[in-house]
């Protein structure tokens, strides 16, 4: 059973959340303040964090700021969870640092499947760098293999996401020429990070291959 800490200020949406866990199988943890949730953190290590970004005193991107300068709580999943639009900024400056963004209202099976995709996706990449490690490859090399291939994906969702709320096309807010820009910068960033992220799976993949001992003959 998979511990999910809920950070929420408003009550009753945190209760909403807290009740579809239960129902999903979940053991769920709620913390109802930025710094409520950094409190909570210094004593317990839920497996994933679900965050809302619209709160006071603390919003939730200051919070995700102070968890990830935490070594403690560096490698912690964290979903935000927000009504709001994205923005290119907002995607440039926070991807490397979550493992998804999710839109409320959502439903339960949209929540579960969306936990266990970033559990899974987790484990892949933590199976990954072992069988990197065994191969002997260089530390740094794990290490930048591990955040693209979190990385690419994170920003491929965000990339939809933009891309459906800035259509040229009836957009449902302005489309200025900065956002445009910045989506186009976004997807370039994106094809240099899985251009990458192919070269290192090929290394990985080299490096795994034993070679065949030839026999001696005397």
């Amino acid at each position: 059973m998979y511990t999910i800490l809920v950070v929420d200020d408003t009550r009753h949406v945190a209760d909403v959340f807290v009740t579809m866990l239960k129902e999903g199988g979940y053991c769920p943890l709620v913390a109802h303040s930025g710094q409520e949730c950094l409190d909570l953190l210094a004593t317990t290590m839920p497996d994933l964090l679900l965050l809302d970004v619209m709160m006071t005193p603390m919003d939730g991107w200051t919070t995700l700021e102070k968890i990830k300068e935490d070594p403690a709580t560096l490698d912690l999943p964290v979903l935000m969870l927000t009504s709001k639009l994205l923005t290119p900024a907002q995607a440039e400056q926070y991807s490397v640092l979550i493992e998804d963004y999710v839109l409320k209202p959502i439903t339960n099976f949209e929540l579960y499947d969306t936990i266990e995709h970033v559990l899974r996706r987790r484990q892949a990449i933590l199976s990954d760098v072992e069988r990197a490690r065994r191969c002997g490859i260089d530390g740094e090399v794990i290490s930048e293999y591990a955040r693209l291939a979190k990385s690419i994906e994170v920003n491929r969702r965000f990339l939809t996401i933009l891309e459906n709320t800035y259509k040229p096309d009836k957009p449902p807010v302005p489309v200025s020429d900065n956002i445009l820009q910045a989506l186009k910068n976004l997807e370039g960033h994106l094809k240099t990070q899985e251009a990458r992220h192919r070269q290192i799976k090929e290394e990985i993949k080299k490096a795994s291959r034993e070679p065949v001992p030839k026999p001696r003959y005397r």
